[in-house]
């Protein structure tokens, strides 16, 4: 371009002229993008060079490593609900024949008690019907509770019935309310006098609860039958027998009403709650 100012000319060179970049330039630009180092890679022929195959690459795990000690918990729980289970079949096949073996005997004629029994052949008969005969010592009764029945408290009356020959044993006549605990408190056809008959069931000695308190005789609180224990303080023999009756809703108002002691139904009364433990378990 003839006539032209040089110093014109390199100047709009240089505003439209873009900028090279050199390839190294761009490479410390991605790096600086990047906000990494250059890695000072090793070759081949370095001594210090060593290779993917040589140290292969290795995983490692993030999880949480698990306690040996509750895995091992974890593990016997299936194992004691087992055991558990197998035991509660076991009982309840065990619990099945003694009802079954109670309510045979229920079934039977009942049976003169006889003259002296040996209290160690009580548990053969736990749950047979029989009668005895004799006179009630009421001076000797002895109250057992608190008990409760159909939600109200009260005692058991127990009466000693000496019988022909001198051989006393302990009737539990049945229950009787709180309020008509004192034999002053109730009607006079409660304390039967002269000679009666006496139904009811032959029963074992009872075993004692491990939350129920001791027996204080002397100041006459029994919280529990211990047959032994209140046949010495009454001067009887270690014979236990339940008074029974027959299941009636108005004969139960009467006799509560008048302090007459109700006396349970002539049936097994023992839990059998092992199926559900079964299920449970």
């Amino acid at each position: 371009m003839a006539g032209s100012n040089p110093r014109l000319l390199n100047a709009i060179f240089s505003v439209t002229r873009p900028k090279l970049t050199t390839c190294r330039q761009v490479s410390k630009q991605v790096r600086r993008r990047l906000n990494t180092q250059p890695k000072s890679g090793k070759t081949a022929d370095d001594p210090e060079f060593v290779s993917i195959v040589d140290a292969p690459a290795q995983v490692i795990s993030t999880r949480r490593k698990h306690n040996k000690l509750g895995l091992a918990v974890l593990a016997l729980i299936p194992i004691t609900a087992l055991a558990l289970g197998t035991w509660q079949v076991q009982r309840l096949d065990w619990k099945t024949k003694l009802i079954a073996k109670f309510e045979d005997r229920l079934v039977r004629p009942p049976l003169p008690l006889p003259p002296r029994i040996d209290p160690s052949v009580i548990d053969e008969f736990d749950y047979r019907r029989v009668y005895a005969t004799g006179t009630l010592k009421h001076e000797a009764e002895m109250l057992v509770g608190p008990r409760m029945h159909d939600g109200k408290d009260g005692f058991f009356v127990i009466t000693p019935l000496e019988r022909e020959g001198g051989s006393t044993i302990l009737i539990n006549r049945g229950w009787v309310s709180r309020e008509r605990r004192f034999q002053q408190d109730r009607d006079p056809s409660s304390l039967p006098r002269g000679e009666v008959t006496i139904s009811g069931l032959l029963r074992e000695p009872w075993k004692k609860n491990v939350f129920t308190p001791d027996n204080n005789p002397q100041q006459g609180k029994f919280y529990f039958p211990d047959v032994a224990q209140m046949a010495r303080y009454s001067g009887s023999e270690p014979i236990w027998i339940e008074e029974t009756m027959a299941p009636s809703l108005l004969e139960s108002y009467n006799r509560e009403e008048k302090g007459i002691p109700i006396g349970r139904p002539a049936e097994v009364n023992l839990r059998n709650n092992h199926v559900q433990y079964i299920v449970t378990w």
